[in-house]
């Protein structure tokens, strides 16, 4: 993900480096807190408006995950007859915790991405790190990822819950609040495992497939004399390209997730046993229900996000960091 202006390379990685740090240390440049803070910011609205705004796409994948003997006409027939049996407002279910959630998400998962890949140049040194930068992205999406999820969970159980069982409550605070009053707050964290076992590889997809697309195209097209907006639609494609890798790769979990957090365990039953027993019930093909959706929602999602993210870091003024992708 590019966080500055990538100079033309000279032919020795050593040369380059120096140019690389020259850039990010240039006087005016925001560094340190004041710069990944604004990485965090960009990430918490990009992730909130993206995911908040698919909020009607989300509800029909999770139904047709939950249910599909009543919903198997797919997307557009689940549209449908959510709309018949519930109204139009059902659409809408679990926008709170979706928005709220992924806002705390957004703001882990790019702001610490940006920390991350960061401190990975400054250990492996800047030759290593860009000889090595899947490996570099690969990691710094992973440790990103893990600490979002611990601020994510406890609402995606909200909203899971809220969607499942539209009877459950009313919103994202009575919701919340029950599930606490009633399962206790280990509730919240009966998911955990899945959603780590969904997220950590989507966004390790989702961030690596990202960044060599864009590399691609950028090894073609000169980027300092590529215009804003110019760049705003390679940030789209790119995040279509990594949406799609990133869904067919955490579509099993997030199965399993929708089911784990449908209805809790019984007594004495604890998560791992629970995911097998879901697996084994699931089979392969049965884990890929929905995809279609999820394809549309996950591909739809990503895009938004780089090219909403790209744009506020521009206007944030965020663009210190060193860039370890060759062109």
């Amino acid at each position: 993900m590019s966080t500055a202006p990538t100079p033309t390379p000279t032919g020795s990685s050593k040369l380059d480096a120096a140019k690389q740090v020259a850039i990010a240390n240039t006087p005016g440049k925001i560094s340190g807190l004041a710069l990944y803070s604004r990485f965090a910011l960009a990430g918490a609205v990009c992730c909130a408006v993206t995911h908040g705004g698919l909020t009607p796409v989300d509800v029909v994948k999770t139904r047709i995950q939950l249910d599909p003997v009543t919903y198997n006409n797919g997307m557009i027939g689940g549209f449908r007859k959510v709309i018949a049996n519930e109204g139009a407002g059902a659409l809408l279910t679990g926008f709170g915790p979706t928005a709220a959630g992924y806002f705390l998400q957004g703001a882990f998962k790019f702001g610490g991405y940006e920390l991350f890949k960061q401190q990975w140049i400054n250990y492996l040194g800047y030759e290593a790190a860009s000889n090595n930068r899947t490996a570099v992205y690969l990691a710094s999406s992973a440790l990103a990822e893990f600490f979002a999820d611990i601020a994510l969970c406890p609402l995606e159980a909200t909203r899971i819950r809220l969607v499942s069982e539209p009877t459950f409550a009313t919103g994202l605070i009575s919701g919340f609040g029950k599930i606490a009053k009633t399962e206790g707050l280990a509730a919240f964290y009966s998911g955990f495992g899945p959603i780590l076992f969904k997220q950590v590889p989507y966004t390790m997809a989702k961030f690596v497939v990202y960044e060599k697309v864009a590399e691609a195209i950028y090894k073609r097209v000169d980027k300092s004399k590529t215009s804003n907006g110019m760049q705003t639609l390679i940030n789209l494609g790119s995040g279509l390209i990594a949406g799609f890798a990133a869904a067919i790769v955490s579509q099993p979990a997030d199965t399993m997730l929708s089911k784990i957090n449908k209805t809790k365990g019984l007594p004495g039953e604890g998560t791992t046993s629970r995911l097998i027993k879901i697996a084994k019930e699931l089979g392969l093909r049965g884990s890929y229900t929905g995809i279609g959706a999820r394809l549309f929602m996950v591909g739809t999602l990503t895009a938004g996000q780089f090219a909403i993210y790209g744009d506020i870091k521009k206007v944030l003024g965020a663009t210190g960091g060193v860039e370890i992708a060759k062109s």
